[in-house]
């Protein structure tokens, strides 16, 4: 059995799952509570599926672009549960996650999330032959500089506010297509079926080194108080 464990964004999941076939999944939407909410709702899931946490011979975990506590935490109790279990972890990219909901479309891809201050991280896959490809790797971007990466017809998911739906579909016309997004709030399943992949193919990532992809370095605001004392620091003294 596989759990599978997904705090990238504001929308979090938690999975059990056999060779990859879901058996019991839960999501639920938190306010960067990842940290008291994660465990119980792992002990729930087993609970519920008369499971203990060591029949989990290997663990999915989603590892970004998101929110930078939400991948600490999650990756952070992956990490620890596979190294104290003993079996193995396997990180998955959130877009990728995100994308594969459509792989079967053959299409093109491109999968989004917010990074803030009209930023967007995004990647683009395609499944052809019956394999499941990353045509452009994770990055940041703009809308502006996404459609002028797009040369083909192309499916759109993820996050994309009616605003980013309407400014992708004013630049690209006819070559932009956005399906229902009614299987988003079930992506940690899909994570268990691109884990188990990796898990099958002993794809394995090193516990000790996997880290979050952050894209990004987190705002840093400092306080008033702390900005003061850095200027007065800097003051000369007088003799």
């Amino acid at each position: 059995m596989e759990l599978a464990i997904d705090t990238s964004t504001n929308m979090a999941g938690v999975a059990l799952s056999e060779k990859g076939n879901v058996l019991i999944d839960i999501t639920w939407r938190t306010e960067q509570n990842h940290t008291v909410e994660l465990i119980p709702k792992i002990i729930y899931i087993l609970q519920l599926q008369k499971a203990n946490i060591r029949d989990v011979k290997a663990i999915a975990v989603a590892s970004g672009p998101g929110s930078f506590n939400g991948l600490r935490v999650g990756l952070g109790s992956a990490k620890g549960m596979a190294f104290a279990l003993g079996i193995p972890l396997v990180a998955i990219s959130t877009l990728e996650m995100i994308a594969f909901s459509h792989a079967e479309s053959g299409l093109p891809v491109c999968s989004i999330v917010n990074a803030g201050r009209s930023a967007i991280a995004a990647a683009l896959f395609q499944s052809c032959n019956g394999k499941w490809n990353r045509v452009v790797a994770e990055h940041i971007t703009t809308i502006e500089e996404l459609c002028a990466e797009i040369k083909d017809q192309t499916v759109f998911c993820g996050e994309i506010s009616p605003e980013i739906s309407m400014r992708l579909g004013q630049k690209l016309g006819d070559k932009a297509l956005f399906p229902e997004e009614s299987a988003m709030p079930r992506r940690v399943g899909y994570l268990s079926g691109l884990g188990w992949r990796r898990i099958e193919a002993s794809d394995f990532d090193d516990i000790r080194a996997v880290q979050p992809l952050y894209l990004k370095r987190p705002a840093i605001t400092i306080s008033k108080k702390r900005r003061h004392d850095a200027m007065s620091s800097m003051q000369p003294r007088g003799s």
